[in-house]
């Protein structure tokens, strides 16, 4: 067969490169932790997460020692030492969700998407490199923070002898529990930083979907908000780490229910960046 009238061979796949390297995963990665390590923002906001997640907690095991016994009775029946020493997350999850939401909004804010993805043309691994820096960094902190507030909160209460142990029933799962519900509640917020390409209606967004959506569920007839209100992911990152009698979900429903929630929206922030130009 003639060379110049053969089939053209179809084009091999090429792998992106960039200054002569390969576009690697691992590479991203790094790329993204710095990035991730050089915004002020990033150390500001979490250190505000960390002074919140034990600041606060010890602030209430401390009033809740100095005011001990309470007057109330049903009061005392529902006191858990192990959920008020941890008592910090509900605040705390805040300045992790506004974290996750500054990590992505922030470079369409700043128009550096554009050269992120000039660098990584495929998109979606500068996606995962950011979830994976995220998750190793902020779990770390979370649970270094929530042991410490655990073990600061049962000292203050310790001198009224209602402290618990680190070896006390569920102790170890609502410890770590409420770490791993920070990091999940963080990815969600990026994924909505994601989608929305705008940091104030990311913000908007998570701060509804947490702390705005479960009180409203109140309003709703009762056989509607009973099969609703405990599947929203604060509700269900509540049962996951937080009393467990104080929800209708098993705590093992709730972590189900709360990877569910971030899966589905950080599904959604990926089509999105597939399909959408920056």
């Amino acid at each position: 067969m003639n060379p110049a009238t053969s089939a053209p061979l179809a084009p091999s796949p090429v792998t992106p490169r960039f200054d002569g390297m390969k576009v690697t995963q691992r590479r991203v990665i790094h790329s993204e932790w710095t990035k991730f390590r050089s915004l002020r923002s990033t150390n500001i906001t979490v250190l505000v997460a960390v002074v919140l997640t034990i600041g606060l907690g010890a602030l209430i095991c401390g009033v809740t020692a100095a005011h001990w016994p309470p007057r109330d009775p049903q009061e005392m029946a529902r006191f858990n030492p192990i959920v008020r020493s941890l008592s910090g997350v509900n605040i705390a999850q805040l300045a992790i969700g506004v974290l996750g939401v500054l990590l992505l909004s922030g470079e369409y804010a700043t128009g550096m998407i554009r050269a992120s993805l000039t660098v990584v043309p495929r998109r979606l691994p500068m996606l995962w490199g950011k979830v994976v820096v995220f998750t190793v960094v902020i779990g770390i902190v979370s649970i270094a923070s929530t042991f410490i507030a655990f073990f600061t909160g049962q000292a203050l209460l310790a001198s009224k002898h209602i402290q618990a142990t680190i070896s006390s029933p569920h102790a170890l799962r609502m410890i770590i529990g409420a770490a791993v519900y920070m990091v999940l509640v963080g990815i969600i917020g990026m994924a909505l930083g994601g989608i929305m390409r705008n940091t104030a209606a990311g913000i908007s967004s998570l701060v509804a979907l947490l702390f705005v959506i479960p009180p409203l569920m109140d309003l709703l007839p009762t056989n509607w908000s009973d099969h609703i209100a405990p599947y929203l992911p604060s509700n269900a990152g509540e049962a996951f780490w937080g009393n467990p009698n104080g929800t209708h979900l098993a705590p093992l429903t709730g972590f189900i229910t709360i990877c569910v929630w971030t899966a589905v929206i950080l599904a959604a922030a990926a089509v999105r960046l597939s399909r959408h130009d920056a």
